[in-house]
């Protein structure tokens, strides 16, 4: 027989995922798998998202802190956000309907873990940590380790993920998220990039830091290797970016399915990977693109 708990508080809800129960807050994922039978909703399920904790965006203590539950409507909109990590916001902007950005979670997103999700690459680029707790203690995993394999993670059964960690980028940075779009909503990524690129304060426009990550053409998300010692020490102009898109290129290895093939999947997330970094170099250098870059300057879909 199939059993819904509603926690009231943490304790209780990490006690009853020890006991074998599954977490839900948003449950977008969790019912629409069902729905389409890729598998059964679980036996025993706890609801998480009453917990006021789970539920906070923290800047006090530096860097920010998202609580598992905040959403992705809350996540395009926080100032706080947009002001210091814009390329989630930029991507928490393009995830699935209104709808879905209203109820579906980060923590939801992270633990579910799909090489197609929207906010992998942004959590990448900006140094995140998932936060996991359980009966017996909280630890902190680098996002970059986090991911195994499409649905999977390091995580243990009796862990619950309870907030996403990110710490402040340096002075004269800025970041972006763009993805390759048939339509402009209810869509999933046919590839996408976020990057991060810190500009010299002494205003040359020479690149001083860089990160970039790929959506959709790997098994999990992924850094791209060697964008440092591309870009480090030179300007983003149509050299720099050329040179972008052909590491993304190189390293991503895509599949073929309905909605592409691979070869197209590679090509493109070249061209999404130089418009992820150019946007994030205007930002650094203190232009105002609003969130999300794909409809600021007509990226993907226009219907």
């Amino acid at each position: 027989m199939k059993e819904l708990r509603i926690a009231t508080s943490l304790d209780e809800a990490l006690a009853l995922v020890a006991d074998g129960y599954q977490p839900v807050a948003g449950g977008t994922d969790l019912v629409v798998a069902a729905r389409g039978g890729k598998s059964e909703l679980p036996d025993h399920v706890v609801a998480i998202d009453r917990l006021t904790e789970l539920s906070e965006i923290d800047s006090s203590d530096g860097g920010l802190q998202i609580g598992a539950t905040v959403s992705h409507a809350r996540l395009m909109r926080d100032e706080s956000v947009i002001d210091g990590f814009t390329a989630l916001a930029d991507a928490a902007a393009l995830v699935g309907s209104p709808a879905t950005r209203n109820v579906g979670t980060i923590g939801g997103n992270v633990m579910n873990a799909s090489p197609a999700m929207d906010t992998g690459s942004p959590l990448m680029v900006l140094d995140s940590e998932i936060v996991l707790r359980s009966v017996g203690g909280e630890r902190r995993v680098p996002v970059s380790d986090f991911w195994t394999g499409p649905g999977q993670t390091v995580s243990q059964p009796d862990e619950l993920c309870i907030a996403v960690a990110m710490p402040d980028l340096p002075s004269e940075s800025g970041s972006a998220y763009v993805r390759l779009e048939y339509r402009r909503a209810m869509e999933i990524a046919v590839v996408g990039a976020g990057a991060v690129v810190s500009l010299n304060p002494e205003g040359d426009g020479r690149v001083v830091g860089v990160s970039l990550a790929l959506t959709a053409v790997a098994p999990t998300i992924i850094a791209v290797g060697g964008i440092a010692d591309a870009l480090i020490g030179r300007a983003i102009d149509e050299s720099a970016l050329a040179d972008v898109a052909a590491l993304a290129g190189d390293q991503a290895s895509p599949i073929s399915d309905l909605r592409a093939s691979d070869d197209y999947r590679r090509h493109t997330v070249g061209v999404m990977a130089r418009r992820a970094v150019e946007a994030a170099s205007r930002r650094a250098a203190g232009a105002s693109i609003p969130v999300p870059v794909n409809r600021s300057v007509g990226i993907g879909a226009v219907t």
